[in-house]
């Protein structure tokens, strides 16, 4: 069924919304797009490109941090120009398929990423970065469909929905990749004991290589319903006008803000968390390879389990949401990710918490060392306190904003989101260059997150 619409006071009303089919469809972009963060930027991909085409780890934890940083930065420069066209032209398939376009194009061409090659590292890092901005602005388009598909007291469970599916669809890439595809150089055998397919060469890491592919493959095949089954709006506006419209909306907006203190207070500590969290994500799987020297069938199974834990712990946070109040479970976890994280400083592959423990045996088993599992422990509950976080911050900002305003604020709460989304990994990988030490660069985290709780403090529900 098409969607009808109607204009009052400059935004759109929709009468009818679409059927099942249209709604399930624009639930697979998050299937189809979160392999990219869970194979390229989390898992596999970032933790090969640190301990095997890079120099070295802090080498490489900086290479990547500087990439990540000039994607963001990008982003954050953009995104407002961008928010305003998807509010206010109407148009968002062509925009999702642009930017879709750059995620495939990038995370193909990481397949040139050879083991010891120096001079793939510019390329590969430029492929990193182009396809980081495709992903995240095809993303913000895509959200930008969700008020025409459901009425407006069903889109939180949308948004749910789509969150879950995406940690499905995450899990399973991981499988497939572990099981299928990526190999132990030492014994030529999947985490299934399979040869794997293809023929991938394990000494030549094209397991962890075909990452890259898989992703761009796995996008186009999953974000194809969306294109066939949800309906789109037709043109609206001309983009100068679009651009306009959006670019004056929000600019009162702010303007407005100084006005309500809990409000502008909340959104600054969602900038900085929400930061901290982008962070400690993107660079976990590589301390993890610097630190233990995990392979990538290790560190993906390490994802799995945090995606596991991450389920359970947005499922728990929606439950003590409803009890205690978001601010409660925003405090809440943020309290866990400052003492997962600190802990986790005081983790070495022969010590926890300062205590000698007996190293992991070359060769043994999967997570042997007390100090591997240690690690596994507190990144699980880093995983599942990521979850209520954010879901409870969505929550927090529909009780803080005006309710005849609230896609303008929900557009501000994204915006914020993205803006200062570079200072982390930039800041990680300059201080992880500056002293050579992983553990000095993720240690910048306890700062994010402890400011980020102490303005949380000053916000009034």
């Amino acid at each position: 069924m098409a969607v009808i619409a109607s204009e009052a006071e400059g935004s759109r009303i929709p009468q009818v919304y679409p059927g099942r089919a249209a709604v399930i469809s624009w639930i697979f972009f998050d299937w189809a797009a979160q392999p990219y963060f869970t194979l390229i930027t989390t898992f596999i991909f970032a933790p090969y490109f640190a301990s095997f085409v890079a120099p070295d780890p802090a080498s490489g934890q900086a290479l990547w941090g500087f990439a990540t940083a000039a994607a963001g930065l990008m982003i954050a420069l953009l995104s407002p120009v961008l928010g305003a066209v998807a509010d206010a032209s109407g148009r968002r398939k062509p925009w999702i398929a642009g930017f879709g376009s750059l995620l495939v194009i990038g995370a193909c061409l990481m397949w040139l990423g050879k083991p010891g090659d120096p001079s793939v590292i510019p390329p590969l890092l430029l492929a990193y970065a182009i396809a980081s901005v495709g992903v995240e602005f095809a993303t913000v388009f895509n959200n930008a469909m969700m008020p025409t598909l459901v009425p407006p007291d069903r889109i939180g469970r949308l948004s749910g929905t789509g969150w879950a599916t995406g940690y499905i669809g995450g899990i399973l890439s991981l499988v497939l990749v572990l099981g299928f595809l990526a190999a132990s150089p030492e014994t030529g055998r999947t985490l299934f004991g399979l040869v794997p397919a293809f023929g991938l060469d394990p000494v030549a890491h094209q397991g962890d290589r075909i990452t890259g592919p898989l992703t761009g493959i796995w996008f186009i095949i999953f974000v194809t319903p969306m294109f066939l089954f949800t309906p789109d709006y037709p043109a609206r506006r001309p983009i100068r006008e679009a651009v306009r419209e959006g670019l004056n909306g929000i600019k009162r907006t702010l303007g407005e803000l100084p006005k309500q203190r809990s409000l502008a207070t909340f959104l600054l500590a969602n900038m900085i968390y929400t930061d901290g969290l982008v962070s400690l994500f993107a660079f976990g799987g590589i301390y993890a390879a610097g630190t233990f020297g995990w392979r990538t069938i290790q560190i993906g199974t390490f994802g799995i389990l945090l995606a596991i834990a991450g389920t359970f712990g947005a499922w728990l946070g929606g439950k003590l949401d409803d009890m205690l109040g978001p601010k409660r479970v925003i405090a809440g976890s943020l309290l866990i990710l400052l003492l997962a994280l600190a802990a986790i400083l005081l983790v070495d592959k022969d010590s926890i918490l300062f205590v000698q423990v007996a190293p992991p045996v070359p060769g043994g088993a999967l997570f042997s060392g007390a100090a591997e599992r240690a690690y596994l422990v507190l990144g699980c509950l880093i995983g599942a306190a990521g979850g209520p976080l954010q879901a409870a911050s969505r929550t927090l900002l529909i009780r803080l904003a005006p309710r005849d305003r609230i896609a303008q604020y929900f557009g501000l709460f994204a915006l914020t989101g993205k803006v200062t989304s570079f200072i982390g990994p930039l800041l990680i990988g300059a201080i992880t260059a500056a002293t050579a030490s992983q553990k000095a660069g993720m240690a910048l985290l306890v700062v994010f997150f402890a400011t980020g709780l102490a303005l949380l403090t000053r916000v009034r529900e």
